[in-house]
């Protein structure tokens, strides 16, 4: 057991007694300890310094300082006279120039400094009280007498300070002795009486017992109120007593109702376990059947007549943001607000009992705008007059639908774009060749040219400061650049309209980019007069993404042509940039052109890919570089091509190339 257990289980006479031992001991310990404090330091503080003072007056005296710096032995002599001077730990005497002629000291751990120049350097280092002294010389200059008092305390002081304790203890434990037999008979005996009077009650279970009074003191009080609970226990037995002969009897007459109740319980056992099962029946059916309703895609929502909530699901809940909990018998605008603006169609369909149907609406959820359609049916059966909503998500289609008019646009304009090719080709070769003969027919360096023209009787010459100063070659490089521009137009409706049976091979994609900026940055610094490859262009390569099945060439010109789109969107800021980014994303390859120009409204988006649409002024643009690159993309590699963009922040177009090689088709 440890010892503070032990204290803990000490008697309450036995622990006042030790609290007093402790606190006599040490009131002891501290007085001495002040005392022999206030002793050291007195001592060091005023005695040791006078006494120093005194010797150190009386060696400066003319007779004994003549004689004692005379000679190394008369100062040995002089010292040795102080020696028997028990406070002085050490002396040293030093002549006029001054040399250490004697010294003597109790400790040698203490050395004197051998030359008086070395004096301010040994203080430094030393704790002890020490004093210099000047002797005088008649002649010469004056000797010196370095005294170091001793820190310790003399032996008579401690033995003096031990009898007084002593003493002081012993009369100490003559005071406890006389407390102690106070306690025993004031407070420890009391405390046993009690304890014995309540073993005693708890062995004979004899409430009629009283402890005798005792002092007015705590004692007192509390031998007082034990008594007092004594009485009050005594009086609870009896009326305990009372109340079980009551009890008995009425026991006897609950029994007998007992018996007449028991088979009305077990009717009614019956009845409420028929009903229990019941309820757990309608309780599974109605979880089942919210179950069907959360699993479901759609949005539903029941409400009954006044437009209160009844039913709500986990759809329902992901649309408006509101929980089934907080829904529940609110009004539905409260709890899908966005709602609001169809109120009169539902209370439409609540009071003429009729299908309403909404197509097309567009809530934002998250960052993306999604598009929805709701029908609201009459609530049929015996439940009430209500309605339920159905909100069904409809981006997905609309997409599909999208892309599937954006594919027979391609499809239909494909014909047509072959037709139209093949019928402007055959005049618009004549046009160009017939240019090339008109130049070659009015060269002056042709011979053939000059013999007919003396033939005729014409100066070539002549004809041809005509042709200059009416501006005739100006008007033919007009017919043959329009001629070329329209031969390009056809050559890229004929790529249009036919399908591809060239074989793809791996490449790499960071390469093709990067020859893609290059061929951009020369061909558009000539044609826009502006530097292309002044501009900021950011990389972002995916280091996972290897090489991808692709038709090189192709790919290339598609990445041109979205090249040239950012550079001309960025190119009125100051701080355009374009980002090229790669991902791999199964079972993809994406391509990301990016850029931070002026976008394009949402009408124009979804027209971006139409052959001959341009926003473009006339002449600038043919409107069919995006849709041959949706082509190559979506023919030519099985992929995807996206389009992002909103006004004043930018554009993102995003290419998907499948990572394995799609099945090549037979060209037509």
């Amino acid at each position: 057991m440890s010892l503070q257990r032990r204290l803990d289980n000490l008697p309450v006479g036995r622990k006042l007694l030790a609290a007093l031992l402790v606190l006599l001991a040490t009131v002891l310990l501290v007085a001495n300890l002040t005392f022999i404090s206030a002793a050291y330091w007195i001592s060091q503080q005023s005695v040791t310094p006078q006494a120093m003072h005194t010797l150190g007056q009386l060696a400066a005296t003319p007779a004994l300082s003549q004689q004692a710096l005379a000679s190394p032995q008369a100062a040995a002599e002089l010292l040795g006279q102080l020696h028997s001077y028990r406070p002085l730990r050490a002396a040293a005497l030093f002549d006029g120039q001054g040399r250490r002629l004697a010294q003597f000291g109790e400790d040698d751990a203490l050395q004197l400094p051998a030359h008086l120049s070395q004096l301010q350097a040994w203080r430094n280092g030393q704790f002890h009280t020490h004093q210099l002294t000047a002797l005088p010389q008649p002649q010469g200059p004056s000797g010196h007498l370095l005294l170091v008092a001793s820190s310790e305390i003399p032996g008579a002081f401690w033995t003096g300070t031990l009898s007084a304790s002593a003493a002081i203890l012993a009369l100490s434990l003559l005071f406890w002795l006389l407390i102690d037999r106070q306690v025993r008979r004031l407070v420890t005996r009391p405390l046993r009486n009690l304890e014995e009077l309540a073993r005693q009650v708890t062995r004979q279970e004899n409430y009629a017992l009283r402890a005798a009074p005792g002092n007015r003191d705590e004692l007192g009080s509390l031998a007082e109120a034990f008594n007092t609970m004594l009485s009050r226990m005594q009086a609870r037995e009896q009326q305990l007593k009372r109340t079980r002969d009551e009890a008995r009897e009425a026991f006897d007459r609950a029994h007998s109702l007992a018996e007449e109740t028991r088979h009305s319980n077990r009717q009614l056992e019956l009845e409420v376990q028929v009903r229990g099962k019941i309820e757990r029946q309608l309780t599974g059916f109605q979880n089942y059947l919210n179950s069907i309703i959360d699993s479901m895609p759609s949005a539903l929502i029941a409400l009954d007549q006044d437009l209160f909530v009844t039913q709500w699901n986990k759809e329902a809940a992901r649309l408006s943001g509101t929980s089934l909990e907080q829904a529940l018998n609110q009004p539905v605008l409260m709890a899908f607000p966005q709602l609001k603006p169809y109120l009169a169609q539902l209370q439409e369909a609540v009071e003429q009992h009729r299908v309403a149907r909404i197509e097309r609406v567009a809530w934002p959820l998250g960052d993306e705008l999604r598009h929805y359609t709701l029908t609201v049916y009459p609530l049929a059966g015996g439940a009430g007059r209500g309605v339920v909503i159905r909100i069904d998500d409809i981006t997905q289609r609309l997409a599909l639908e999208e892309a599937m008019v954006q594919s027979e646009k391609m499809l239909s304009v494909g014909g047509l774009a072959a037709g139209m090719a093949h019928e402007i080709n055959n005049p618009l070769g004549a046009i160009l060749h017939n240019v090339q003969n008109i130049r070659r027919r009015l060269s002056a360096d042709l011979e053939r040219n000059r013999q007919q023209a003396e033939a005729c009787g014409v100066d070539l010459d002549a004809v041809t400061r005509y042709l200059d100063a009416r501006e005739i070659p100006r008007l033919l490089d007009g017919i043959q650049g329009a001629g070329t521009r329209a031969s390009r137009i056809v050559s890229h409706m004929l790529s249009f309209s036919r399908r591809s049976n060239r074989e793809m091979a791996l490449a790499s994609l960071p390469q093709l980019i990067d020859q893609a900026v290059e061929i951009a940055g020369n061909d558009f610094d000539l044609s826009e007069g502006f530097d292309f490859k002044g501009l900021r262009i950011e990389r972002d390569f995916d280091p996972e993404l290897g090489k991808v099945p692709c038709i090189a060439n192709e790919l290339e010109q598609v990445l041109l042509n979205l090249l040239k789109n950012a550079a001309q969107a960025i190119h009125p800021r100051d701080d355009g940039r374009i980002l090229i980014r790669t991902r791999l994303s199964p079972p993809w390859a994406e391509i990301q052109v990016e850029d931070n120009g002026m976008g394009m409204p949402e009408a124009v988006r979804k027209r971006i890919f139409e052959p001959f649409f341009t926003t473009k002024e006339v002449g600038d643009g043919t409107g069919l570089g995006l849709s041959v690159s949706y082509f190559i993309i979506t023919n030519n590699h099985k992929g995807q091509m996206e389009v992002a963009s909103m006004p004043g922040q930018g554009t993102q177009f995003t290419l998907r190339l499948p990572l394995a090689e799609p099945p090549t088709s037979s060209g037509l």
